[in-house]
């Protein structure tokens, strides 16, 4: 991986103090805007460029919190939900959860008979388990998401899966993917890591399961009814069913984000377990123009980019296009010479092959 070079992301002091800097998880470029989330909140950030032409810091942070457009699924409003994925397409900025379960982790305190304990204890939260739309509007130049607009006489609201329709629920009798919904996202359970959106279709990446060395990407159908414009709803495939799978080679690893490129996709891919590289970025070429379930493989994929990774640190998460021909990627866990001492973190832009 060449560096072309990079930029520095300023956060607020809020953000550091919830460490939102070093747990990134979610990028997505809209004009001189960055949208960014880390994975231990419920909120967005919105970044702006110090130069329009080519950013060289974004920074004036602003913080959204999703409770302040759609109703939540959890107790507590304000607890983590771990976004995974942000895509931006025509009036909507679109987030989504992990949707997954989490194993406690032993700590360097913890020894014996507890830390067992705590490695056999398993949980979900309900915040992680959401599909949000909400709509995007122009204030004083800005992209800024609101509850509620009308766009040449079409009302928009914020929108998101109720808790009966949530992806965990969609997939229970699933033949390839139901098996995984008890297991937790770093043991290979379902683990939703990036989010893709092109005209009315969605994609949604999963970091795991991955079966035999075949990672999973499921398209979506959402829409609203003009009587329920809160709730989205999914429009059934040929087959009746609401979601349609499609497989991946991507040489064993899982998916960590997915950025439109045309009718391209690019896939940031990485280990579904919990260890270090490879990563890479992969092309699946055309994938918006295909209209039934695919095995991608062959002609349909390709290898971009190898990118750097670090020990126990460095975990790119994050891509979004920057221009024609460069991709920004974004880090959870950065190495310490990524953060600066004016309270910085840096990301890294990388030239696209053959362009």
């Amino acid at each position: 991986m060449t560096v072309d070079y990079t930029v520095r992301l300023r956060f607020g002091e809020t953000s550091r103090e919830a460490a939102t800097h070093t747990n990134l998880s979610a990028v997505r470029l809209d004009g001189h805007v960055l949208w960014i989330a880390g994975d231990e909140t419920a909120t967005v950030e919105r970044l702006m460029a110090d130069d329009p032409q080519k950013a060289g810091e974004f920074g004036d942070e602003t913080s959204f919190r999703l409770a302040d457009f759609v109703d939540l699924p959890g107790d507590d409003a304000d607890e983590e939900a771990d976004v995974e994925g942000l895509a931006r397409t025509e009036n909507f900025l679109w987030a989504v959860g992990s949707h997954s379960l989490r194993r406690k982790q032993i700590k360097e305190q913890h020894a014996g008979g507890k830390a067992l304990k705590r490695l056999a204890r398993v949980e979900g939260q309900g915040n992680r388990q959401i599909l949000v739309r909400v709509p995007i509007v122009d204030v004083d130049g800005v992209p800024t998401p609101v509850r509620e607009t009308v766009v040449d006489g079409v009302r928009h609201r914020a929108a998101a899966l109720s808790r009966r329709d949530n992806i965990r629920s969609l997939l229970r009798d699933d033949e390839h993917l139901a098996p995984f919904l008890p297991i937790p996202g770093k043991d290979n359970g379902l683990d939703i890591e990036g989010i893709a959106v092109r005209g009315d279709r969605v994609y949604l990446g999963l970091r795991g399961p991955v079966l035999r060395g075949w990672a999973f990407v499921l398209e979506l159908r959402p829409y609203v009814e003009d009587h329920d414009p809160d709730r989205l709803r999914l429009r059934d495939f040929h087959d009746g069913e609401p979601y349609r799978k499609h497989v991946l080679d991507l040489e064993g690893l899982g998916v960590r984000d997915l950025c439109p490129d045309g009718d391209d996709l690019l896939i940031l891919a990485g280990p579904t377990m919990d260890l270090d590289g490879p990563v890479r970025i992969y092309r699946w070429h055309g994938a918006a123009r295909l209209d039934t379930p695919q095995i991608v493989r062959g002609d349909l994929i390709s290898r971009e980019l190898d990118l750097t990774f670090g020990e126990g640190d460095d975990h790119a998460e994050g891509i979004s296009m920057l221009g024609d021909d460069r991709v920004l990627v974004v880090y959870d866990s950065p190495a310490r010479a990524r953060l600066t001492d004016d309270g910085c973190v840096i990301a890294d832009v990388l030239l696209l092959p053959g362009r």
